[in-house]
């Protein structure tokens, strides 16, 4: 199993734990990239999250938790996403400045900022909204505020971050949730 250490790996492990999977608090508490467990069969392998689903796919991890987030930006092509655990739950939104507020609801062709561009195309492309996208991988809140973007599209949990940056939440795309991953090959031949 391949994993990050975060919010995700936080609230796999009372799952890991219920099914009597167990890790030494040492371990999970140092920076290893590889932890053992009570199963001499299962590792727990630390990853970037947005790689997760690679890992799965190419047969490193035979299966693994990742966010909706992540999966609905990567081909998942050999992949299987049996489960949705309900973990890690939060909603990927539509955040402008206050200045830019009325400019999502205009129609007017917007710079929007984002590391989920293919949710972010997709979400405006039905709205028939045009939008330069701007790829990103961390701080979205920072692009409006410089003038990068008039927009971001990004994961919003309890609206803190972007509060505190003076930004509004105009539009929930979806919620969002972490899923069970699991290789089709090894799902068919060792699981």
């Amino acid at each position: 199993m391949s994993n990050s250490k975060g919010r995700i790996f936080d609230e796999t492990m009372p799952l890991l734990a219920a099914a009597g999977i167990k890790m030494q608090v040492d371990d999970v508490q140092s920076r290893k990239l590889i932890l053992p467990t009570t199963d001499p069969d299962l590792r727990i392998i630390i990853v970037c999250t947005s790689d997760v689903p690679t890992y799965v796919q190419n047969g490193a991890a035979d299966f693994d938790v990742a966010g909706k987030d992540v999966l609905l930006e990567h081909d998942m092509t050999g992949l299987y996403a049996p489960l949705d655990l309900y973990i890690a739950n939060c909603r990927i939104s539509v955040a402008v400045s206050e200045h830019y507020a009325k400019a999502v609801h205009q129609g007017a062709r917007l710079a929007v900022a984002s590391k989920y561009v293919n949710t972010a195309r997709t979400h405006f492309s039905a709205k028939g909204v045009h939008v330069d996208l701007i790829k990103l991988y961390g701080s979205m809140e920072f692009a409006p505020l410089i003038g990068l973007a008039n927009a971001i599209v990004d994961l919003v949990s309890t609206g803190n971050t972007l509060h505190a940056n003076n930004l509004v939440e105009v539009e929930k795309i979806m919620d969002i949730s972490s899923r069970l991953i699991v290789n089709q090959a090894a799902l068919k031949l060792k699981i």
